[in-house]
């Protein structure tokens, strides 16, 4: 799947981005002014599409170039496809 040390990384940023979550949820309890609300929530949805990034060099690096290897190319572009697609939305 993905080396220990992505994991890791991936684990760290993860937890990052629960607290930003839990952070934009006592802004919004403590009235917080709706621009400093937006702007913690954009910093949080840049650092999920970054952990979507990682995983998806990865999965590419790992999962796609074993299907290419072992003749399922066809299988694995069209998920990769389709999960780009979805990705990008």
């Amino acid at each position: 799947m993905y080396e220990e040390r992505n994991k890791e990384d991936l684990e760290k940023r993860l937890n990052r981005i629960e607290g930003q979550v839990r952070g934009i949820y006592r802004m919004i309890d403590n009235d917080r002014y709706c621009i400093d609300i937006l702007n913690q929530i954009i910093a949080a949805r840049a650092a999920l599409s970054k952990v979507g990034l990682l995983l998806l060099q990865s999965h590419v690096r790992g999962c796609v170039a074993s299907a290419i290897k072992e003749e399922r190319s066809e299988q694995a572009i069209e998920e990769l496809v389709d999960v780009l697609t979805r990705f990008s939305k």
